[in-house]
């Protein structure tokens, strides 16, 4: 029996089945149109910018890092263009394999070796790390012809610093060295990480770090269009670098060669002021160091050379090294007296060669100096009149009096690592012990502090500034060593703007009783013999401080004592009197009395400043030994005396 179809329920049926295909055929085409919109218009620009990216590449342009030159124009810190060989090492199959294959096509040390391998722990596997650098034309052209057998390895060139003239004024310019993790991460953190794509080099010291972001310059770039293999084809556009800025020093190269030279192989500190602004004419630390050492990373046998030497050459003691101040404190406690009425000048007291307070001796001129005024308490340095005059004032006055000159605090000098050092008070000691019994000021403790001694520790920038400040009348200036910066691309010199002096009020006839006496201590005092014959007028302080304290009844022996135990040599000027142009602080460490060793240094240092002498080397010698008192021999001329080694 044939089974009779129901025509309409298959008509129905497959209408049904037309009309759900179309829907879905429908909102598959409004999906596919509402992508299109989203791809189209809503992400255009997104996609866009994708799309040119995958067909482009920005490769960043590293600026050329500005000068550093002096006050005259010498350059301290240049650039030189080499060849380096690189490698990245996640590209390299076989990292040591393959360095021991280039170390036969390339001259590659064992220092080298170990340098790339301190690279690396400090770098990011990605990261194109030096081998070798300053290659050779003929180990750039070995190599090329073997290029296609050292994946990751590859040749550059690289911009190098250079400082010309070595371990000169190394503390003061500093030097620059590879940027580390932790450098990388500050960057990246702050507003200026686009600026420093592709620079692998920054500022670790001195006006290399203090001024980075005015040396380093403007990041440019080149926008290449890449081949699918990420080959660059062609480039579309580029924005060029901006060198960075001229860095023009206060610093006078020649007279901070001159002092290092005086100082030789001993160790100390000097610092040279211009007391009318606070430029920095020298800021000397011996020893000192090479920075070159520094740029290209520093092998493991010169870190530990520096690093390890008792002699400390990587510290700055100018700014870091901190003594107590000894006699050239004196003539601060004297002007304290006077501006605070402690003392008339023509009062007299008695020095019998000692002081006792407390039931304790402390020591001064063997034999003692009889009646004394100010005046010949200056002169002659009388510990016994500051021993009483600092009882007389207490710890706490003394500290109050002395902390607007700037001892024991941070002189705002436009270098960083300066330390405080100590101005001591009753606070002070305090905050900084922690047993009860300790916290305690015992007034038996103020009497050293008269003659600089005790807990007195200061460095010699803030023994500088502060006889800069006595030197002009009482007027105080920030230190700083940067002058100027000249934009490389105008040429335009714009001075560096420092804060006003700061007046602190000293009454000039009191500052003139102190001028009179530290001018008598040259011409007839214990500075006599240095300065004889100069012809200028000059005032200044002999210091002798303790390295080591002795026992009260042990007297000093520098020839029972060693080296490093024997008193440090200071001394403190200025000159001329009548309009100073010129204050120095200096410390010889463990050279004994001041007049010896320090005092001879800044009469050269005045020679040269005032009357454009530079000592012969006969001279040079005696003073470099500690053998000299007023200059011998014939002076050179300043200006016919070169720093700059022969090309």
């Amino acid at each position: 029996m044939t089974e009779l179809r129901n025509v309409e329920a298959d008509t129905w049926r497959f209408r049904l089945r037309v009309f759900v295909l179309g829907v879905v055929v429908l909102l598959a085409f409004v999906l596919i149109a509402a992508r299109l919109v989203v791809l189209q218009v809503v992400r255009h620009e997104d996609l866009a910018d994708q799309a040119e990216s995958n067909r482009t590449a920005i490769v960043p342009i590293v600026p050329n890092r500005g000068l550093i030159i002096d006050r005259n124009g010498v350059v301290l810190a240049t650039n030189y263009s080499a060849y380096t060989l690189e490698i990245t090492p996640s590209r390299a199959m076989d990292l040591e394999a393959t360095i021991d294959e280039l170390a036969q096509i390339v001259d590659i040390q064992p220092r080298d070796r170990r340098r790339f391998k301190r690279l690396r722990e400090e770098s990011r596997s990605f990261d194109s790390l030096p081998i070798r650098t300053r290659l050779t034309d003929q180990e750039v052209a070995r190599f090329a012809a073997q290029r296609y057998r050292f994946p990751g390895v590859e040749i550059k060139a690289r911009l190098f610093r250079n400082y010309p003239l070595g371990e000169v004024a190394s503390h003061a310019i500093g030097y620059i060295g590879r940027i580390n993790q932790r450098e990388k991460e500050r960057i990246e953190d702050s507003d200026d990480a686009a600026n420093y794509r592709g620079t692998d080099y920054i500022g670790k010291l001195g006006v290399e770090q203090s001024f980075e972001s005015t040396l380093h310059g403007h990041t440019g770039f080149e926008r290449m269009e890449t081949s699918a293999g990420g080959h660059a084809v062609r480039r579309l556009n580029s924005h060029p670098a901006t060198p960075g800025n001229t860095v023009m020093l206060s610093l006078d190269i020649k007279l901070q060669k001159l002092v290092e030279d005086m100082f030789g192989e001993r160790r100390g500190a000097l610092v040279a002021l211009d007391p009318r602004n606070g430029e920095v004419l020298a800021l000397v630390s011996k020893p000192t160091f090479d920075p070159n050492l520094f740029v290209e990373g520093i092998d493991q046998e010169n870190w530990q050379a520096l690093n390890e030497s008792i002699n400390k050459p990587l510290l700055n003691r100018a700014l870091r090294g901190t003594y107590p101040p000894g006699s050239t404190y004196k003539p601060f406690m004297a002007l304290a007296a006077l501006e605070l009425k402690k003392r008339s000048p023509t009062q007299v007291y008695s020095d019998p060669g000692f002081f006792n307070y407390g039931g304790r001796t402390f020591r001064s001129h063997e034999g003692g100096l009889g009646g004394v005024d100010m005046h010949r308490a200056i002169q002659y340095s009388s510990n016994t009149y500051f021993y009483s005059l600092a009882v007389d004032m207490g710890v706490d006055v003394i500290h109050d009096f002395m902390k607007p000159l700037g001892f024991g605090q941070i002189t705002g000098i436009d270098l960083g690592g300066e330390v405080r050092g100590v101005l001591p008070s009753t606070e002070w000691k305090r905050n900084t012990y922690k047993r009860p019994e300790m916290k305690r000021w015992y007034s038996g403790e103020t009497v050293s502090l008269g003659i600089g001694q005790g807990y007195n520790n200061f460095t010699m920038l803030q023994l500088a500034v502060a006889e800069a400040t006595l030197a002009n009348g009482g007027t105080r200036y920030r230190p700083h060593l940067v002058k100027a910066v000249k934009d490389q691309v105008s040429g335009q010199v714009s001075e560096v703007q420092q804060p006003p002096g700061e007046p602190l009020g000293f009454n000039p006839k009191n500052v003139a009783i102190v001028h009179n006496a530290l001018m008598a201590v040259n011409q007839a005092g214990t500075g006599r013999r240095v300065f004889m014959g100069a012809p200028y007028t000059s005032a200044g302080k002999t210091g002798t401080a303790q390295a080591v304290s002795l026992g009260q009844n042990v007297k000093y022996n520098a020839r029972l004592l060693e080296e490093h135990q024997r008193d440090h040599s200071l001394f403190a000027a200025f000159a001329p009197v009548e309009e100073p142009r010129i204050a120095v602080a200096v410390i010889v460490e463990n050279a004994g009395f001041g007049a010896a060793a320090a005092a001879p240094i800044v009469r050269r240092v005045f020679d040269y400043w005032l009357l454009g002498q530079y000592p012969g080397e006969q001279d040079l010698a005696a003073v470099a030994k500690g053998q000299a008192g007023a200059p011998v021999g014939v002076p050179r001329r300043a200006d016919e005396v070169s720093v700059v080694p022969e090309p």
